[in-house]
């Protein structure tokens, strides 16, 4: 996952460390860290490409022995992307961990239509001026999300 053109700086995590600032960052936000929050968030960050409820459920039931309903992984999730832990890719119903779980930032993706990689870009600029373009036309933007479809250097 690449970032560019950010105002501030932040950490970016991986691995335990990865785990530790999300958990951090949810039960600072008043929601308990379970140990089923804490499976899908440790299976979600072992995929740098985006990743589907379904095969996050499927192997959390193969790793556990029984099992998990993709609609619990759905809810959890939800709760993460909710909470800035992950980033919901719109067009391909898709997960990615957020590296800076600290750090709230518009989604901005590059999502390539021949591998599915997605490479989410922290710019602040393209942030402001969305936000901006939606102020203008009297609406609130919540949490915008702008994907860019095309072919990824490693595909052309």
């Amino acid at each position: 996952m690449a970032t560019a053109h950010h105002d501030h700086s932040h950490h970016e995590h991986s691995g335990e460390s990865l785990v530790n600032a999300a958990r951090g960052a949810l039960t600072e936000a008043g929601e308990q860290w379970t140990g089923m929050r804490e499976s899908v968030f440790t299976e979600l960050a072992k995929h740098e490409r985006p990743v589907s409820a379904y095969d996050i459920a499927d192997n959390l039931s193969a790793a556990r022995g029984k099992r998990v309903a993709p609609n619990s992984v759905y809810r959890i999730l939800d709760l993460f992307v909710s909470n800035n832990l992950a980033m919901r890719v719109e067009s391909s119903n898709a997960y990615l961990a957020n590296t800076h779980p600290g750090c709230a930032h518009d989604c901005i993706f590059l999502v390539c239509d021949e591998c599915g990689d997605a490479v989410h870009v922290d710019d602040d600029e393209v942030s402001r001026t969305v936000r901006r373009i939606a102020s203008d036309q009297s609406f609130q933007a919540r949490r915008p999300v702008l994907e860019i479809r095309g072919i990824c250097r490693a595909c052309t």
